[in-house]
This record gives structure tokens, sequence and C-alpha cells, in this order.
């Protein structure tokens, strides 16, 4: 799988897995496959969802548009993994790109992660372009604003 990441025991991320590979993620007990890439997309598979249930795990779409990421699109995500914190969560989109983000922004929001903490792990993946960049530090300031501007 492209930019496998472990985030912590409930919590990984990667690219666009293989339907062998999501039979893996099952395997290693996780129960459920939140996608933020586009169904559409060359990449996708023919038919995820199903896959993914014939597997046991329960599946969420949120389809992120790579050059739009909104903070709608962030807080349905929030929501989904909040839903499903009694499980393990795999949550991918084509390179873990745009999952590397947003599991570094519930991290940050649902887990007290530390800022610098969060955007060393991003860089780990990928270097954010100026769209992501702009969607990370607007993030980042509402959850600041939230906690008063504690870190």
């Amino acid at each position: 799988m492209t930019a496998w990441r472990q985030w912590s025991a409930g919590i990984a991320s990667a690219g666009q897995p293989s339907v062998a590979q999501l039979g893996a993620v099952a395997a290693a007990g996780y129960g459920v496959v939140i996608n933020l890439a586009l169904h559409d997309a060359p990449y996708s598979l023919p038919d995820e969802p199903a896959t993914v249930t014939a597997l046991g795990m329960a599946y969420v779409h949120i389809p992120v548009i790579w050059t739009r990421p909104t903070a709608a699109d962030l807080h349905v995500f929030f929501a989904a993994m909040n839903e499903h914190r009694q499980h393990r969560r795999f949550v991918h989109c084509a390179r873990n790109m745009r999952a590397s983000v947003f599991v570094a922004l519930y991290r940050f929001r649902h887990e007290g992660r530390a800022k610098s903490g969060i955007l060393a792990d991003i860089r780990t993946v990928w270097e954010p372009d100026a769209v992501w960049t702009a969607f990370l530090h607007q993030a980042l300031a509402a959850v600041e604003g939230e906690r008063g501007g504690r870190q």
C-alpha cells in the first residue's frame, strides 16, 4: 500500500489499497474504512463499498476534492472518526496526502496532539502544496480558537 502510516494503535492511513490489501486491513482488526478519494477516479476500486462490507468492515465515503478541501469535509470526517472510535480506523485516499492531513487534524483536535507533532507527521508523507497548506492553517486556527489559543 502506498505511504502506509500507523499513527496510533487505532488509526492508520495510506494511499488507495487493492482488494487484497483491504483484506489485510480487515485481518489486522480494522473495523472501518474511511475513503477520502473520489469513486470515479482511475485509481479507485470498482466497488470498494461492497468489497469493504463483504470483509466485515464499515465503509464511509467522504469525497474530498483535491483542489478544494473544505471545513465541511473535515467536520464530516471528524464525525465519522468519532462515530467509529470503538473500532480501529483505516483512512485512505489516492496517495495518503488528503488522508494524512485529515488524520493529523483529527489527532490535533480530538486527541490533543501537538501542532508541531502533526506537522512533522504530515511531512513524513508529503510536503503540502499551497492549497493544502492554506487549508491546514485555517483548520489549525479554528481548532486553536475553540481551545482559546491553547496548543
